[in-house]
């Protein structure tokens, strides 16, 4: 009888493994956003901040982000030429409106083609996605600003942005 105790606990356990991995992979729709693999991405941007996927933003908002490290807000977050070339073809690559990556132009609804957007939190998806978080929350001091993802979504650095 021991066996299939045991046997019946390792399928509940393999079942519950696999409904949090499809529920995982549900996410994708509108909540998973492909995290920075490019170690030195990675590295130059997570030294400050949460490195953003590079899916958030339109690939001319990188370049424009790129291109004025020296204000970023706020901050000189400047890089020799030959890191900033790499992490900008990285973001680049990867970002909301390329083709080659995930294709996240569903993330830019409402946002003029010209518009190269600084602030993820700024855009019309983002506001809406938040709306129902009070302004007294993004004031706690666990919060602090509205760029800190990792305060509510615990696996938003592996690229998971859904509701903790």
């Amino acid at each position: 009888m021991k066996p299939l105790i045991r046997s019946i606990a390792v399928g509940v356990a393999l079942f519950a493994v696999g409904a949090v991995m499809l529920e995982r992979a549900k996410a994708g729709s509108d909540e998973f956003f492909a995290p920075v693999t490019d170690p030195l991405t990675r590295q130059e941007c997570g030294s400050c901040h949460m490195a953003f996927p590079a899916g958030l933003l339109p690939a001319r908002s990188w370049q424009k982000m790129m291109g004025e490290l020296d204000n970023h807000f706020g901050e000189d977050a400047s890089v020799d030429a030959a890191t900033a070339k790499q992490i900008t073809t990285y973001l680049v690559a990867h970002a909301a409106d390329s083709t080659g990556y995930g294709d996240m132009r569903r993330w830019l609804r409402g946002v003029s083609a010209s518009a190269a957007p600084q602030r993820i939190t700024e855009l019309p998806k983002w506001v809406r996605e938040h709306r129902e978080v009070s302004p007294r929350e993004w004031t706690r001091k666990e919060i602090a600003t509205k760029a800190n993802c990792v305060a509510c979504h615990v696996d938003a650095e592996r690229g998971y942005f859904e509701d903790d």
